[in-house]
């Protein structure tokens, strides 16, 4: 498998990034709903909040990388039998999805540093707190937050569905792409 995508192929840098993305905003909705529920007194209370704006940081740096790489990196070109709609839906979902991926983000961060205290980072630095003292600051950032990652993982759903249906009624090799699988139509020779 390539690093580099092809015209026919996503390559290895694409795929992770991909999956990690996946993986972790998955993981971060499932920490933060769990986490908001945790009482004072749970061993948690403290940790569970330091690794969601941990890993909510490294997700930031991941998703500049991630559209950085999609910036200057050729896509594999359509599949033929992908139709007009199918190429804007795909297009509009995955631009909502950075979009809204941002935004919970950037809405963890005012939350985070809405008293004017920084976020650790693993415990390695601390991201500094530049905006802070607006009005209701926490409470907008957190139902703005709340409301994205319900919403993200939504459209996620829609996204992953899509892919199983080209996958088995189309029968075609877009998920096998982001799997980094050999395309069907291919033989050995051709690839």
């Amino acid at each position: 498998m390539h690093w580099k995508n092809t015209a026919t192929r996503y390559g290895l840098v694409a795929i992770v990034l991909h999956w990690v993305v996946a993986v972790t905003v998955i993981g971060l909705a499932i920490l933060g709903l769990w986490m908001v529920d945790l009482s004072y007194y749970s061993p948690y209370y403290r940790s569970a909040p330091f690794w969601h704006k941990s890993i909510g940081l490294a997700l930031f740096a991941v998703l500049v990388l991630r559209i950085l790489w999609r910036l200057f990196t050729p896509r594999p070109a359509h599949l033929p039998n992908h139709r007009r709609w199918e190429r804007i839906s795909a297009a509009l979902v995955h631009a909502l999805l950075y979009l809204m991926l941002f935004v919970i983000v950037i809405s963890g961060y005012l939350i985070s540093t809405a008293k004017g205290q920084g976020i650790s980072f693993f415990g390695w630095f601390e991201v500094p707190a530049t905006l802070t003292g607006l009005p209701s600051q926490a409470d907008r950032a957190g139902q703005i937050h709340y409301w994205m990652a319900m919403a993200v993982l939504a459209l996620a759903g829609l996204h992953a569905l899509g892919a199983l249906k080209h996958h088995f009624l189309d029968r075609d090799d877009t998920l096998r792409r982001m799997l980094g699988l050999r395309p069907r139509h291919l033989t050995d020779r051709q690839e």
